[in-house]
């Protein structure tokens, strides 16, 4: 297969693993809704159409996956209310593209628990949850690994354990503090606006960089820093993490990929008047 981006000695792969929608409200957080709908339009629930998507990367004997998606194992009623929908996309779909399966992953890094990040991790088959990656480490933060098992009130909803407890069972958890790297060729990031201990793959061999965005960059619309998620535990920590990161990302030029937006994967970002903007497109793979 061809591919568009390399970096260091990984080609990347933009994986798409499912289409779905959540409030705009609450996407947007403060941002009324006759500005935020201009970037991002909403259903007649007032849901605004997302993805989830996924960055593989490959090199000679390692393939690695950054989060898997809502997954297949959603009740009737919470696939209506979330509009998942996993025709046109899926993980095995996604991989099968590029001319790789399941079983070829070697490590999935989880940015952080929440179930529309790591709802792909397992699956149901023949009634029972199983790893959907059999032959992969996976890799998360602690101090997210520890929220998620004991969530307060206002994450609970998001994280699901049927997404990690039988990869517990089996031994296939890693559990990083996630300042160091644990695989080669790839730095992680840690924020702390949106969940505890949320940690974002940077990718980078000196000359290219690219910032994996997760949900403090979510969509492009996100990209100003006000623009931030009332599902964010400290909304203004999310602001600062962004400013922080946005100086960094206009003057070294680095890449910003984008989990959710339906249209764009990876952009490049500039400064106009006093805010940050999208500078151009960058398409990873296709």
């Amino acid at each position: 297969p061809t591919f568009i981006m390399r970096i260091g000695n990984y080609n990347l792969y933009s994986i798409e693993t499912s289409e779905f929608g959540l409030d705009g409200g609450a996407m947007f957080g403060i941002i009324p809704k006759p500005v935020w709908e201009k970037q991002a339009p909403s259903d007649d629930l007032n849901r605004i159409e997302m993805v989830t998507r996924s960055l593989l990367l490959t090199c000679d004997d390692l393939k690695i996956l950054i989060d898997t998606g809502n997954g297949t194992k959603w009740e009737e009623k919470y696939k209506k209310l979330y509009n998942i929908d996993t025709d046109r996309y899926s993980i095995e779909l996604s991989l099968g593209k590029y001319g790789f399966s399941t079983e070829d992953i070697t490590d999935v890094i989880c940015t952080h628990l929440h179930f529309d990040h790591v709802g792909g991790n397992t699956k149901i088959e023949n009634g029972k949850i199983v790893p959907t990656f059999p032959n992969a480490k996976y890799w998360v933060s602690k101090e997210n690994w520890d929220l998620a098992n004991h969530p307060s009130q206002k994450d609970a909803g998001s994280f699901m354990e049927h997404d990690w407890k039988v990869l517990a069972e089996n031994g296939m958890m890693e559990i990083v503090n996630g300042h160091e790297s644990f695989i080669e060729g790839i730095d992680t990031h840690l924020t702390y606006g949106h969940t505890k201990g949320l940690m974002h793959p940077v990718i980078s061999d000196g000359v290219q960089t690219l910032f994996y965005g997760a949900d403090i960059f979510p969509l492009s619309a996100h990209i100003p820093v006000p623009w931030v998620m009332s599902y964010d535990v400290q909304p203004v920590v999310t602001m600062q993490e962004k400013e922080e990161l946005l100086i960094k990302m206009r003057e070294e030029g680095w890449f910003l990929f984008f989990e959710h937006d339906p249209n764009i994967q990876a952009c490049t970002v500039d400064r106009l008047d006093k805010h940050y903007r999208m500078k151009e497109t960058v398409i990873i793979s296709e």
